[in-house]
């Protein structure tokens, strides 16, 4: 099973943190205005966003210790997002429709969809921490647990072994 283009949204989305590389896209109200490809974004907008990524990564955690704080921030941020439409074509809450909360929007329309379809269940964040990059599990019982089992798994298996070899001794 591939990720639909909402689960790919959401990934790339989360990803603008690279915890490895200790880069982050949306440090700045500029850098999110760029990824959003919205003209400004304001401090209110900004801060909306990086308490949605935040709640969203930490929800992806393999270690099922996420941060409740986290996750209630980010759940407050969905709150405030125009997502919900009345039949006369609204949307609500109708006092922060600015550019970029209809973008935030969109990604808070597209993690409701990977809920609805379980496809949340398959975007996990790599156990590994160091890295704690959000991929897609396309394993036929959803058990993957790293990004790369090349890179990340092995350093994990290599630091077991290591591990019980002390012990061993």
């Amino acid at each position: 099973m591939e990720p639909s283009g909402q689960a790919e949204l959401v990934m790339a989305f989360a990803n603008t943190l690279d915890v490895e590389e200790g880069t982050d896209e949306l440090t700045s109200q500029a850098g999110l205005a760029r990824w959003l490809d919205t003209p400004r974004v304001d401090a209110g907008d900004h801060r909306l966003a990086l308490d949605l990524r935040a709640g969203i990564r930490e929800r992806l955690s393999l270690d099922g210790d996420a941060d409740p704080e986290i996750v209630a921030a980010g759940d407050a941020a969905l709150r405030e997002l125009p997502v919900q439409v009345g039949l006369g074509g609204r949307l609500t809450p109708a006092g922060s429709t600015t550019a970029a909360r209809r973008a935030l929007g969109m990604l808070a329309v597209a993690w409701t969809h990977l809920v609805i379809t379980e496809e949340s269940q398959r975007i996990k964040r790599c156990a590994e921490h160091s890295c704690g990059w959000v991929f897609w599990d396309g394993s036929k019982n959803r058990s993957r647990r790293w990004c790369s089992m090349r890179v990340c798994g092995n350093r994990n298996k290599a630091r077991a072994f290591a591990s019980r070899q002390r012990a061993a001794q």
